[in-house]
């Protein structure tokens, strides 16, 4: 690391879950709440929550993530009501939503010490696939104070993996790209596109979205944040 000048962070599953797809700690919060329905039917209902976050505009700028999870929640229950899986879902919805934000928070906080740490060291930029409200939700977790700037999908019209985005927060912090490092949960998403601009990178790699990426291997892998640390 002796080369690097500034690191890029992405956020979701970096810093809020551990390196665990967002899919896994939802079905965790399906769990907890006692949602009757199979996994094959929770992955059918997250897929078309994303789908409809990404069609109509959802979520506001000002939503905080836990405000992100009840929308998203109630989408996702709504399309579960609809299919005939389960009924009366309203209560559980919101039960899902609380569970997943206390978990979010628990992992920000574990990974704040990492972030004040670096942020102490080098100037840091966030580049995130989001719905528009990534400064509202890292004000809320008190995060927003480490970052110099934030690249946002929806705000640039450009989304992970197209490394476009990535090209934008390198040119934010002035440097070039091999004086770059790029810290991301996703294979495809964050450390490809990263690595095809020359950048250096660290997977925090705990559960994908599919088999096949929890079976590839990779020289940067990190178990945690804390790994990171330990690097610098």
């Amino acid at each position: 690391m002796e080369n690097i000048e500034g690191i890029i962070f992405d956020y979701g599953g970096t810093i809020d879950s551990r390196g665990v797809h967002w899919s896994w700690v939802i079905w965790d919060g399906y769990c907890h709440a006692g949602a009757g329905v199979g996994l094959e039917q929770f992955r059918e209902a997250y897929v078309y929550a994303e789908r409809e976050l990404a069609r109509v505009r959802h979520i506001m700028p000002g939503d905080n993530f836990h405000d992100l999870l009840v929308k998203k929640m109630a989408i996702e229950f709504d399309y579960i009501e609809q299919q005939g899986w389960l009924e009366g879902c309203a209560a559980m919805s919101r039960q899902v939503a609380d569970y997943c934000y206390e978990r979010a928070r628990d992992c920000v906080d574990e990974a704040r010490p990492v972030l004040e740490y670096l942020h102490g060291r080098y100037p840091m930029m966030l580049v995130s696939n989001f719905y528009g409200n990534i400064d509202s939700v890292l004000r809320d977790f008190d995060l927003r104070r480490y970052f110099k700037g934030i690249i946002e999908s929806s705000v640039v019209g450009v989304r992970k993996p197209n490394p476009t985005l990535f090209k934008l927060g390198v040119d934010a912090l002035e440097l070039p790209a091999s004086r770059v490092l790029v810290v991301g949960d996703s294979l495809k998403k964050d450390i490809l596109p990263a690595e095809s601009l020359g950048c250096a990178t660290r997977w925090l790699k705990a559960r994908g979205w599919t088999d096949a990426e929890d079976s590839t291997t990779h020289p940067g892998i990190i178990a945690s944040l804390a790994d990171l640390q330990r690097e610098f």
